[in-house]
């Protein structure tokens, strides 16, 4: 895809405020709003439960569509805040049905153009799995990992968060009432069809535990979103010191980039390996709280050809993994523009899982999906930091540009 940059004749305003948005609150965010326009504490807890309903249930746009509340309130509500979601840059469908959309947060202040991330939403026959973000950017660098070569930004807050499922929900039509676009390929079995959330999307969860932690709160309440936490997973590097109160706190499915089973050369793959060495991180794996045969661990392994896939360093990942319930994902490496590795040869792949299955342990070999729009494992990469920085530079200060040939995404 080409972004061309149009001649501007004369500097745009700043970016306007909006009113702030009740999407993505959590209920105590909620209780805060109502008592910003007066409501007394005491009818609170009920208005937020209507409130919960009419936003995370029905998924309404227009505080007019909340029939349980009174007009008065909904034209306070209306004056004060929004229902607003974060703007869809672009969404991109993918040959085999994934979607990806990239979205701009609202500002947070009058230099703050809006923070880019980008959701996945990967649509099975029997369930649908949306990849969320947690962070703009990233601070680990993996350097498999296209993600990796963008800078950290910032966190993104818990109604960031949520609402990247609230866009999803909205965009295929998953909320009552509401029909998938047409031709879309969603799960058919007649439930809803984003059945799965993995935060496996841009950023390290446990680097912005606290809204992670908040947002899954939000996305599981029952009154609401309702996806139970077994249907959650939290996917980290290894921060080991946060992973207990992972366990703990969100009581969500874990899973582990691992990607290596040596100290030397998960270093290089995992530079947080350095910090959190595999023995220290097997450990926080081994005393996970709720870890049993029916909440395994998911370790995930990008296949790199020549440089993790011997049958040496399958048989030591088993050897790493005995007596902690587990499966193993191993993943094709997906390739971006400028990587120095390859995706090992499918041969190859299929022995390393052949060694892994015979010590007893799943090891799915996952299907790549989104290639054709960078949306698989690994490639996610905000549209901003895509562009050259000259194209960058003009687009951020928006002035005149010297007509020039359409810019192409790097």
């Amino acid at each position: 895809m080409s972004l061309a940059v149009s001649p501007m004749t004369a500097p745009a305003a700043e970016p306007v405020l909006r009113r702030p948005s009740l999407v993505g609150r959590t209920r105590a965010g909620m209780a805060q709003a109502l008592a910003e326009i007066g409501v007394p504490e005491k009818e609170r807890r009920m208005r937020v439960g209507q409130l919960w309903n009419w936003v995370y249930h029905y998924g309404v746009r227009d505080f007019e569509a909340m029939t349980t509340i009174g007009k008065g309130l909904r034209a306070q509500l209306a004056e004060r805040f929004s229902l607003d979601l974060p703007e869809v840059t672009a969404e991109q469908v993918s040959t085999d049905g994934t979607r990806k959309w990239l979205m701009r947060m609202p500002p947070t202040g009058p230099h703050d153009r809006g923070a880019e991330i980008e959701c996945v939403y990967i649509p099975e026959v029997d369930r649908g799995t949306l990849c969320v973000s947690s962070q703009v950017g990233c601070t680990l660098t993996c350097t498999f990992c296209h993600t990796g070569t963008q800078r950290l930004v910032r966190n993104l807050t818990t109604e960031e968060i949520v609402a990247q499922l609230m866009v999803a929900r909205d965009g295929l039509g998953d909320f009552p009432n509401r029909k998938p676009p047409e031709g879309a390929f969603v799960p058919n079995d007649g439930g809803r069809l984003v059945t799965n959330i993995v935060f496996m999307g841009m950023g390290e969860p446990l680097y912005n535990f606290d809204a992670v932690r908040d947002a899954i709160d939000v996305i599981a309440d029952d009154q609401g979103l309702s996806l139970g936490r077994r249907r959650i997973t939290v996917s980290t590097s290894g921060v080991v010191p946060q992973i207990g109160p992972l366990g703990e706190e969100m009581g969500t499915m874990l899973a582990i980039s691992l990607h290596a089973v040596r100290d030397e050369l998960r270093n290089e793959l995992v530079p947080l390996n350095k910090k959190y060495p595999i023995k220290d991180l097997m450990e926080a794996c081994r005393t996970y709280p709720g870890l049993t045969n029916a909440k395994r661990i998911t370790f995930e392994y990008v296949m790199l050809k020549g440089v993790n896939d011997s049958d040496a360093e399958a048989r030591e990942l088993v050897r790493l993994l005995k007596g902690i319930p587990a499966k193993i994902n191993l993943i094709p490496f997906n390739p971006w523009p400028g990587t120095k590795y390859e995706c090992s040869d499918w041969d190859r792949i299929e022995r390393f899982s052949e060694i892994v299955f015979r010590a007893g342990y799943a090891s799915p070999v996952r299907t790549p999906r989104g290639r054709d729009i960078l949306a698989a494992c690994g490639q996610l990469k905000s549209e901003t930091e895509k562009l050259s920085a000259r194209a960058r530079l003009m687009l951020e200060q928006e002035q005149p540009a010297e007509p020039a040939p359409a810019v192409a995404a790097e």
